[in-house]
C-alpha cells in the first residue's frame, strides 16, 4: 500500500500540475481583448443599417368600396344578410341564381359601404414622396393611407402600376422624405446576408433577416426573383430588401408556402427591374413593352441533342402569330431563338423579359438555330397592348402562369385557330393540372365560358378563376375539335 502510494503521489502531482497549466492558459486566453467576442466576429450586425432605413419604411392600408343590400321597405328584410357579413356581400344562398326578388319582383335597395381591404409595405424612393411598392398592396383600392414611423399617416394617390412585375408607384404629398439609395441587384451572390423591413401582420417597422438562397429564381412569372430565407409575411409586401451596406436590392413580393405563412422561402422583384418600370411610371403612368408574337417553350437535353444544338439553351419557337413581327421576320416553328439584339437567350423565361425591354418599333437582329446551322433576322418589335397577356401563340412570348385553384395555364387563342372553331374569344389550354386534369381537360382545350360569363382573354380568366367559390364545382364551356360540352370542375383548396 505505502508502495503504491510512493509511486502514485509523483504521477498525482504531475496531473494536479498539467491541470493547473492548462487553467492557466485557458484563463490567459479568455482574459485577452476580443477572445469573447472573436468567434461571432463574422456575424453582421444590422443596428446601424436599421436606424437609417426604418424611417423611409412605410405601412401601407387600402380600403375598398363594397355594394350591401339592404332589406325591402315594408318589413321585407334579407334572411340572408347574417351570412354576408361572413361570406361577402355577393354571397347567394344555395339554388338562388341572383339576387333575392321582393314583393312583386322588387329588388333590394342596395348601399356601399367602406370596408378596410389590405395591409402591406412600401418605401420611399425621392424626398418629395414618391413611394414603391407592390401592386397587389395597392390594387382594385378606393383609398390608400400611407403611415410613417413617426405616426403621421398621410393618403396617397396612385402614380402608376404595373401588374406584370407587380410593381406599384404611389405618392403622398409631403417633402424632405427620408429615401433608400438604390443597390444593384445584379451583385447579389448566394450566401449573402439580407435584411427586410416591414409590417407583417399589420405590426409595422419589423425587421428580419437571412441570406441569399437563389438567384434569377424563375417561377414563371415574367421576372427571374431572388429567392431569400428571410422571414416575410402577409403585409411584408412592397417593403425593401437590404444588403449589408443599406442599400435596396429588391422589393418583397411572395412567399413559396403549402400553409399560407412563412415556410422559410421568400421571393424579391430585384430593385434593377423594378426601377426600369418607375422610370416609365413617372414619365407616362403604364408600362410600354415589346412584344414580337410567337409561343415559346423550353429546350430538352433530349430536343438539343437531337437537333445538334452544343447546349440545351434558347427559346424553343412552337407557334409564331399569323401576320406578327416573327412571322414577318422569317421565323418558323421549330426554330430555337438563341440572341435577341444581342443578348444571349440561356432560358425560355429570358426572352419574355427582354424583348419587353425593347423599345416598340426598335428593328433588331435575333439569332436562331434552324435545321443545323445559325440564321440571323432583323424582326421589328411591336408594341404590347395594355392588358393584353404575353402570348403563347399569339402575342409576346409566353403568358405567365399565375397559381389558380382549377390548375389550368391558357394562353390566347390564335387568329387562325379562332377562324377555324368560328368563335369570338375563349382561352387556350397550354396545360392541365390538379382539378383540371381530373376532369378530363388537356392541352389544346378551348375554354369559352366559366359559369355564366364568357371568356375573352388570359387575363380575364384567371380573375374569373380567383372569384370561384371553392366549396361548389365551376362550370366550364370547353371546345374540343368540333364538340362543345360543359366540363364541371371542382377547384382545388
Amino acid at each position: 500500500m505505502k508502495r503504491f502510494q510512493t509511486l502514485a503521489n509523483p504521477m498525482a502531482r504531475r496531473c494536479h500540475a498539467g491541470v493547473l497549466a492548462l487553467l492557466l492558459l485557458l484563463g490567459a486566453a479568455l482574459a485577452a481583448p476580443g477572445a469573447l467576442a472573436q468567434p461571432v466576429a463574422g456575424l453582421p450586425d444590422f443596428t446601424s443599417i436599421v436606424e437609417k432605413a426604418d424611417p423611409a419604411v412605410v405601412n401601407i392600408r387600402t380600403t375598398a368600396t363594397v355594394p350591401v343590400r339592404r332589406g325591402l321597405p315594408g318589413g321585407g328584410g334579407d334572411p340572408y344578410e347574417l351570412f354576408r357579413w361572413f361570406f361577402g356581400p355577393d354571397f347567394q344562398p344555395p339554388g338562388i341564381p341572383g339576387p333575392r326578388q321582393g314583393p312583386r319582383g322588387q329588388q333590394p335597395p342596395t348601399e356601399e359601404r367602406t370596408v378596410p381591404r389590405g395591409l402591406g409595405s412600401g418605401f420611399f424612393i425621392s424626398p418629395d414622396g414618391y413611394i414603391l411598392t407592390n401592386n397587389h398592396v395597392v390594387a382594385d383600392a378606393s383609398e390608400i393611407f400611407v403611415t410613417l414611423t413617426d405616426g403621421r399617416e398621410f393618403k396617397a394617390k396612385t402614380i402608376g402600376t404595373d401588374e406584370r412585375t407587380d410593381v406599384a408607384l404611389i405618392k403622398i404629398e409631403a417633402e424632405g422624405m427620408p429615401t433608400l439609395p438604390v443597390g444593384d441587384s445584379r451583385a447579389l451572390k448566394k450566401g449573402q446576408w439580407v435584411l427586410a423591413i416591414g409590417s407583417p401582420f399589420g405590426l409595422d417597422s419589423t425587421v428580419t433577416s437571412g441570406i441569399v438562397s437563389a438567384i434569377g429564381r424563375d417561377t414563371g412569372e415574367y421576372l427571374p426573383f431572388i429567392q431569400t430565407d428571410v422571414a416575410v409575411n402577409p403585409g411584408n409586401s412592397g417593403g425593401p430588401l437590404l444588403n449589408l451596406n443599406g442599400e435596396v436590392v429588391g422589393i418583397n413580393s411572395q412567399i413559396v408556402s403549402r400553409s399560407g405563412g412563412f415556410m422559410g422561402i421568400s421571393l424579391a422583384i430585384p430593385i434593377d427591374e423594378a426601377m426600369r418600370v418607375v422610370e416609365q411610371l413617372k414619365k407616362d403612368g403604364r408600362v410600354t413593352r415589346g412584344r414580337i408574337g410567337v409561343q415559346i417553350g423550353e429546350v430538352s437535353k433530349e430536343v438539343a441533342d437531337a437537333i445538334g444544338l452544343p447546349r440545351a439553351e434558347g427559346a424553343l419557337v412552337s407557334g409564331v402569330e399569323a401576320q406578327g413581327p416573327a412571322d414577318a421576320a422569317g421565323v418558323q416553328p421549330g426554330d430555337v431563338i438563341q440572341r435577341f439584339n444581342g443578348q444571349a437567350i440561356h432560358r425560355w423565361s429570358d426572352l419574355p423579359r427582354i424583348v419587353g425591354e425593347t423599345r416598340p418599333g426598335s428593328q433588331v437582329d435575333m439569332e436562331l438555330w434552324r435545321k443545323g446551322r445559325n440564321v440571323t433576322v432583323k424582326v421589328k418589335v411591336d408594341e404590347l397592348e395594355t392588358g393584353k397577356a404575353v402570348t403563347s401563340a399569339g402575342g409576346g412570348e409566353r403568358e405567365p402562369a399565375p397559381a389558380n385553384a382549377l390548375g389550368l395555364t391558357v394562353a390566347p387563342v390564335p387568329a387562325q385557330l379562332r377562324q377555324q372553331l368560328r368563335i369570338k374569344g375563349g382561352v387556350l389550354v397550354q396545360a392541365a393540372e390538379g382539378p383540371a386534369a381530373a376532369a378530363g381537360l388537356a392541352q389544346g382545350d378551348v375554354v369559352l365560358a366559366v359559369n355564366d360569363s364568357d371568356v375573352t382573354g388570359p387575363e380575364q380568366f384567371y380573375r374569373l378563376v380567383s372569384k370561384l367559390d371553392k366549396n361548389r364545382a365551376a362550370g366550364l364551356l370547353v371546345r374540343r375539335g368540333d364538340l362543345t360540352q360543359w366540363v364541371a370542375v371542382r377547384p382545388g383548396k
